[in-house]
């Protein structure tokens, strides 16, 4: 599934990274997201959603080809990924997460969980 983007229209709720944390970790943890939203300082009630859009540069980066296309979504195969953190560096829309806890980086998968919270269509199909 292709998720659409539409940053004019969050209202910075952050629902989308709580229900995202909940469905990959059961952690209501924002930084445990394949989502972001960024406030664009100094522009008062203006944000950015930050989601992979699947171009696939981290693959190409990936010296351990943990990382593959699956249809048309990127997949970290958390088996063989090392943890180097080279995908997150290489993403150019810093939509490829690493966190403090957890080896393997975090990316939108486009499983489409985070369309049913989003009130406003910032989030949408495609």
């Amino acid at each position: 599934m292709k998720i659409k983007v539409e940053s004019s229209r969050c209202t910075g709720c952050r629902s989308c990274e709580i229900y995202c944390s909940w469905a990959n970790f059961k952690e209501l943890n924002p930084q445990k997201s394949a989502i972001r939203i960024r406030g664009k300082f100094p522009s008062p009630g203006k944000y950015s959603v930050i989601l992979c859009n699947q171009c696939g540069s981290c693959v190409e980066a990936c010296p351990v080809e943990a990382i593959k296309r699956q249809d048309e979504i990127i997949i970290i195969d958390k088996d063989t990924c090392s943890g180097c953190g080279t995908c997150v560096k290489s993403c150019p829309s810093g939509a490829v997460f690493a966190q403090n806890d957890v080896i393997v980086p975090l990316k939108c998968i486009a499983c489409g969980e985070c369309l049913d919270v989003c009130a406003t269509g910032a989030i949408c199909r495609n």
